[in-house]
């Protein structure tokens, strides 16, 4: 089954078809961040605009490199939820029309979704059940997947997302936008124990990374001002204070459950500190491949490949949600008590 995905959540313009959820034939990406970067962060109304001005071009590229035409795409999938509002409605309305003209079925897909299957986009596949890690800059989320269709969320941030306070650490630095990269390039050539950084509620599963912030911005307050070495050191302790968070929390959660096989998926995956701690949690670590970590089409349809499978197609009058709980996208009616979508 050939499906044809669009992604348009943040600020990525992204267009692919995959094969059977597995054999991605074609992933284009148009990245907005030079678009952003002068304002410190996505602009929502730029980044629609944008996904107005590129998701024509992108889609025929992605034909073209796939080597197929619109005749061969047996279905359309499309991020319906979460992310800004204007940005899913140009996704959407393409995906609709698309899906009108060429009397395609029309799949709806949850953006988290899409970034847990990129994880089975690898040669070596995750096997169920498992816990996933879902670390992006609007999420930071552990899940225990049963199977495609069967989820519990064990731990969720409180406040901020990982990806989120890396992005306003970066700018209480001054390092530019994105923060994840331009914190990880700073880092690389600090010291990770030059300061130590706080981890919230270390008892507890749920993350929570304002203090964090706060930490670092009081920090910065009293030690004015920084040498390009003390800034490199700043950046690195923060890094490890988040990673460190990150890994903490997990492994609590491999406890509590006994499950030591993991998934790790979300813009944050790409971080190569995190992926060098995960590989001490357990021997059983399936990482996504850096290709398809951010935002992407490829795990929209590959997502969608197994939406459709279980829950069929969606209406044309079918409306994109801003906020939408992590697990929404379990629809099996059968599914109550603690392994059901919340």
């Amino acid at each position: 089954m050939y499906i044809l995905g669009i992604e348009t959540s943040c600020d990525e313009t992204a267009v692919a078809i995959v094969k059977n959820g597995q054999e991605v034939l074609s992933s284009i990406v148009y990245s907005q961040i030079q678009e952003h970067t002068p304002f410190g962060g996505v602009v929502p109304e730029i980044a629609s605009r944008s996904h107005i001005e590129h998701l024509l071009p992108v889609y025929k590229e992605a034909l073209r490199q796939a080597n197929m035409t619109i005749d061969a795409i047996d279905a359309i999938a499309v991020t319906s939820k979460p992310g800004l509002m204007g940005a899913l409605m140009t996704g959407v309305t393409f995906a609709k029309t698309l899906s009108y003209i060429t009397q395609k079925p029309l799949i709806d897909v949850h953006h988290i979704y899409g970034h847990l299957i990129a994880a089975f986009l690898s040669d070596s596949k995750p096997t169920f059940p498992l816990l996933a890690l879902i670390a992006s800059g609007g999420h930071t989320t552990i899940v225990r997947m049963d199977d495609f269709y069967r989820f519990e969320t064990i731990a969720k941030s409180i406040d901020d997302a990982a990806g989120e306070a890396l992005d306003k650490g970066a700018k209480l630095l001054g390092l530019g936008f994105p923060g994840g990269p331009a914190i990880e390039k700073h880092a690389a050539d600090g010291d990770a124990k030059a300061i130590v950084f706080p981890i919230a509620m270390p008892d507890q599963l749920n993350f929570s990374f304002s203090g964090l912030k706060t930490s670092l911005r009081t920090y910065l307050i009293k030690n004015p001002p920084l040498d390009e070495t003390s800034r490199k050191n700043v950046a690195a302790s923060f890094q490890e204070a988040i990673m460190d968070t990150l890994c903490t929390k997990l492994e609590k959660a491999m406890h509590k459950t006994h499950i030591d096989t993991l998934l790790v998926c979300g813009g944050v995956a790409r971080n190569q500190c995190l992926r060098k701690k995960l590989a001490n949690l357990s021997q059983h670590v399936f990482l996504t491949p850096l290709a398809y970590c951010t935002d992407n089409a490829a795990m929209i349809a590959a997502a969608g490949y197994y939406s459709y499978q279980k829950q069929g197609s969606a209406q044309l009058d079918m409306i994109p949600i801003a906020h939408a709980p992590v697990v929404s996208f379990s629809t099996d009616p059968d599914m109550t008590g603690s392994h059901a979508a919340s």
